[in-house]
């Protein structure tokens, strides 16, 4: 059941249709188009910006684009008070692929050019696996300008490799190199064997067909070069000592079958290290929670910000 939230005076298509009226119809500094930001490498990052009222913006999974929040999204613009923007990662979906930037710092630069392209103020900043190590990079790198909540949805942080400062890293330097050589090899078959487990099935009702759309999701919308490129990143860079530093009001949201990031390595560690954050944890969910528990999620996500 879709969560109803109340909207004093006016009714919800009304105040939706009053407040985008509203909006300046000049485009937006930075936006070369209405679905087009440039960043400060002249990349061009495609976005989505549904719904109007207080801010939420998406940051996607390694590997998806901005398709993937469409039923969340289109769940919370309807309700008439929040202003959904969703965006594709550079060198996914429509965004350029410049064949450069694949580290966290440039794409924490890509959110920032996004949040003062549209100018949007009072934001909760939303990232899902990679999405979050982006949204926890924009955090440090920023601080809170322009976002007032952040959430983490099974997120990738804090330190994936094995070293010997962090013994219960899952991913030891020559496993992490197999697998890279692997997605040059057989991608598709790596894809359509990974949708299982990334949604949860047996214990999670998905069909075969959510399944496929997001391998075709995963093998149309990036490069294999790209695709390697973030997952060394994603998995060689140490977010342990700035997420101490993070002092935005934080939620971290994770599943306990989860095998893409393992609530005990991933959600928990990283809820421990962001002082006052808040973690719940999702019974019998794997990593897809945008599809598998989207209610529950929103329900979440819109108590935590106060809405």
């Amino acid at each position: 059941m879709i969560l109803a939230l109340a909207s004093g005076g006016l009714s919800s298509a009304a105040k939706q249709s009053s407040e985008v009226a509203s909006r300046p119809t000049k485009q937006p500094s930075g936006a070369l188009s209405p679905t087009m930001i440039e960043t400060r490498d002249k990349t061009r990052i495609h976005f989505r910006d549904w719904g109007a009222g207080r801010p939420i913006v998406f940051a996607a999974p390694w590997g998806l684009c901005s398709d993937w929040w469409d039923i969340p999204v289109i769940s919370l613009s309807e309700r008439g008070n929040w202003r959904c923007v969703s965006f594709d990662r550079r060198g996914h979906g429509r965004s350029d692929d410049p064949c450069r930037g694949y580290d966290f710092d440039t794409l924490a630069d890509d959110i920032a050019a996004v949040l003062d392209g549209l100018d949007l103020q009072n934001v909760v900043l939303v990232g899902h696996s990679l999405g979050g190590a982006e949204v926890v990079r924009y955090l440090t790198r920023y601080r809170s300008r322009r976002v007032a909540h952040a959430v983490l949805i099974a997120p990738t942080t804090p330190f994936s490799l094995k070293s010997d400062d962090n013994p219960s890293g899952r991913t030891t330097r020559e496993e992490l190199e197999k697998i890279l050589e692997s997605l040059k090899h057989d991608l598709p078959h790596i894809a359509v064997e990974a949708a299982p487990d990334f949604f949860g099935v047996p214990k999670n009702s998905v069909s075969k067909e959510t399944m496929d759309w997001w391998s075709r999701m995963f093998l149309d919308r990036c490069s294999i070069k790209v695709l390697s490129d973030l997952f060394k990143v994603m998995n060689e860079t140490d977010f342990r000592t700035e997420l101490r530093t993070i002092r935005t009001p934080t939620l971290i949201l994770s599943g306990d079958i989860d095998k893409s990031a393992p609530l005990e390595l991933r959600g928990r560690p990283t809820h421990e290290l962001i002082a006052g954050s808040q973690l719940l944890v999702y019974e019998n969910a794997a990593h897809g929670l945008p599809y598998t528990h989207t209610d529950r999620m929103l329900a979440d996500i819109v108590a935590f910000a106060g809405a």
